[in-house]
Formats: structure tokens, C-alpha cells, sequence
């Protein structure tokens, strides 16, 4: 991979909420112009609270515009819990972002996981990558799903999605999703998109902000380790884009670049 992931760092949550909606929108028009859909793949934590910061201000003009029912929203990893349970990202990105959708717009087409799998993490991975082969794949065979857009966070333990350090699961080459029964974080029981469906994704982009975040972030950019958020770094390149605030990146050497599209 010859060129770097974006590296963009804003003052505060307020200025890069501005960019970030700037940003998927314009990954928006492109899925848009490609298939006449936009796929994208999000993940928990604080994420869908910065999210919905950016995508629920109102739009400027028609340029600005989040064309929520074109949207089709899938989990870039899930917890292995009823869809209203506290754990669950659905629940999180349903009530961050979901519920406050303006109800007299078209809402978007939101792919959860199917509870009746919950005690078999095998099978509701299986099930949740046949929902990616009838989009992705509906007409004809395709060796990965290549998202529109992944939106992401990061663990500070350098992990994104269910991808954690060290674990076999980054290893996995053939599954486009898996299951995952010992997590080091709780819950232990998940499912996650696999490493080669991340970094097959047109963009990425990695939202982590606060000063907790700023020791992983210097291991992340700097010596990389094995970390899963430096492996999608290096598998991805400039199709990769951080936005971070200053806070995430002090002491960081890795270079910034200004915003722009």
C-alpha cells in the first residue's frame, strides 16, 4: 500500500461533526452514482453518538443532504443479546440515531441480527452473512462484499470491530462474518465482519476522540504492532480516514493533514 491512511484532528467533537458529515455524504453520492444504493457497515461505542451529531443538523442545501432512504445500514460487529438489550449496538444506534430520524422522511433500510440465533454464535454469524450475500452478492458471485463506507471506532486496546489483538479471528480469510466466544471485553459472545471485509471496503472511516485514546492512537500510527486498527491501516491505505480531535493525537508524530474533499 503506497500511500497512508488521513489522519484529520479538530479542535472538538463540535468541529469535526461538520467534517465527518461532509464526508459521508460524499461516500453517499458515490455509492449512489455506483448502484443506486448506499451500503454501509457501522460499529458501537461512542460512535452513533458522534454520528448522529453529524448527520442529524439540518442540511445547508440539496449537496448537504443525507438521502436516509437510500441508506441499507449494516453492523460491522454485534453482541450476542436481545436487539433491546443495553449491550446491543442495534439498540445504541436506534436510540442515538434511528428514533431521531425526522418522521416524514423515507428511514433507511437498518440489517439486524436475528435473535432466534442467540445461542448458537455459529449460526447467527451464519445467518447475519447470508443477509451480506443476497445484497452484495444477489446477482452474481463475488468473493467479498465491498461496502460503500465502514464507519468505526476504536478500542484502547487497538481493536475495531470484534477484531481484538492477538485473537485467531485476524487470521480468518475465508468468512465474511464470524463468531467470537471469547472476548476480552464483555460480552463475550459476538459476531464481527472479518479483517479482508473491512479493508475491501471502498472507504473507511475511524471516528476516536478524548485524551483516553491518545496512548493507543501513538501505538496505533507509530508502531503499529499487529493492532487491528493499524492492520486496517496498512490494508487500506488512503481509502482509510481518521477524525480525531486534538485531544486523541497529542503526543502523536504521525502527520495531519487539513480537511478537505
Amino acid at each position: 500500500m503506497s500511500k497512508q491512511a488521513n489522519l484529520y484532528s479538530f479542535a472538538d467533537v463540535a468541529t469535526l461533526a461538520p467534517a465527518l458529515r461532509a464526508y459521508v455524504i460524499q461516500c453517499q453520492e458515490a455509492g449512489l452514482a455506483r448502484h443506486g444504493v448506499f451500503k454501509v457497515g457501522v460499529s458501537g461505542g461512542s460512535l452513533p453518538k458522534t454520528l448522529a451529531r453529524a448527520l442529524l443538523a439540518p442540511s445547508t442545501d440539496d449537496g448537504d443532504a443525507v438521502k436516509w432512504g437510500r441508506w441499507e445500514i449494516f453492523f460491522a460487529d454485534e453482541r450476542a443479546v436481545p436487539l433491546d438489550h443495553a449491550d446491543s449496538n442495534y439498540a445504541l444506534l436506534k436510540a442515538e440515531l434511528l428514533d431521531k430520524l425526522p418522521t416524514d422522511v423515507q428511514q433507511p433500510v437498518v440489517h439486524a441480527i436475528d435473535p432466534q440465533y442467540l445461542e448458537d454464535t455459529q449460526e447467527l454469524a451464519d445467518q447475519y452473512e447470508q443477509i451480506l450475500v443476497r445484497s452484495f452478492a444477489s446477482r452474481d458471485s463475488v468473493k467479498l462484499p465491498i461496502f460503500d463506507l465502514l464507519l468505526l471506532g476504536c478500542g484502547p486496546d487497538g481493536h475495531t470491530c470484534s477484531l481484538f489483538p492477538g485473537h485467531e479471528l485476524l487470521r480468518e480469510t475465508s468468512a465474511w462474518v464470524a463468531p467470537i466466544e471469547d472476548s476480552p471485553k464483555p460480552p463475550p459472545r459476538r459476531i464481527t465482519l472479518t479483517l479482508p471485509v473491512v479493508t475491501h471496503s471502498v472507504r473507511i472511516a475511524f471516528v476516536a476522540t478524548g485524551a483516553g485514546k491518545k496512548g493507543i492512537m501513538k501505538e496505533i500510527f507509530e508502531d503499529s504492532k499487529g493492532l487491528p486498527c493499524a492492520l486496517v491501516n496498512e490494508g487500506t491505505g488512503e481509502r482509510c480516514s481518521w477524525f480525531v480531535d486534538n485531544a486523541a493525537v497529542e503526543g502523536v508524530s504521525y502527520p495531519r493533514r487539513p480537511f478537505s474533499l
